[in-house]
């Protein structure tokens, strides 16, 4: 997995709630053997019937053409466990969501894929919107670093992240990768058990 420290780009907002992981990635396209996702992403709202480009769509603005964070409204992801929702945005160079929640398995399936999930109390997400919305495609990044996002029209914004997604995320580690982290307690554990339990790992795994 690609790790996530920062990304720099325009800011999108899609201020609609309920927005659900049919919208953003339609079945018909994940059922190919390679899905096009840059062109999965919002298909049938984004593309008209011949493949063109729908104008009024925000993600086919000029001021969008280089977008890094998707501002969205509550429940962004609900609907399906549909892991393309978040390949789409990746192919799209979309790698933060900031929204005031999130469906529970589109940010886990956010989390195992290198895009940060980021959400704000509802005060602080109106306030960060509106900025989104004033500036117009002008760049914002999102830092998992120093946790903020920052850009046009006002002071960083601090998030919270839990210590071990943001771990994960700055080091690009997948739940294996994680767990290996910790190798030396695992095997120590193994070997302490073994010693002062051994009929425990004979039930376990027959090794005894």
């Amino acid at each position: 997995m690609q790790a996530f420290t920062k990304t720099t780009g325009s800011a999108v907002p899609m201020l609609e709630d309920d927005i659900n992981t049919d919208e953003i990635s339609p079945i018909q396209l994940a059922r190919k053997l390679q899905p096009d996702y840059r062109k999965m992403l919002f298909m049938r709202s984004r593309w008209d019937d011949k493949g063109d480009p729908v104008p009024a769509h925000v993600l086919n603005l000029p001021q969008f053409q280089n977008p890094a964070i998707l501002v969205t409204g509550a429940n962004f992801g609900c609907g399906s466990s549909r892991e393309a929702a978040v390949w789409a945005l990746l192919a799209n160079g979309i790698s933060c969501v900031v929204a005031p929640s999130l469906a529970d398995q589109f940010r886990e399936n956010c989390l195992q894929n290198g895009v940060l999930p980021v959400t704000l109390e509802t005060d602080r997400f109106a306030s960060f919107a509106q900025r989104v919305v004033d500036a117009d495609g002008a760049p914002f990044t999102a830092d998992l670093e120093n946790q903020t996002l920052s850009g046009p029209g006002g002071e960083p914004v601090p998030f919270a992240i839990p210590a071990a997604e943001r771990l994960v995320l700055l080091e690009g580690l997948d739940d294996i990768g994680l767990t290996s982290k910790h190798l030396s307690d695992i095997e120590a554990w193994e070997a302490r058990t073994a010693a002062t339990m051994p009929w425990y790992q004979c039930a376990r795994d027959r090794r005894l």
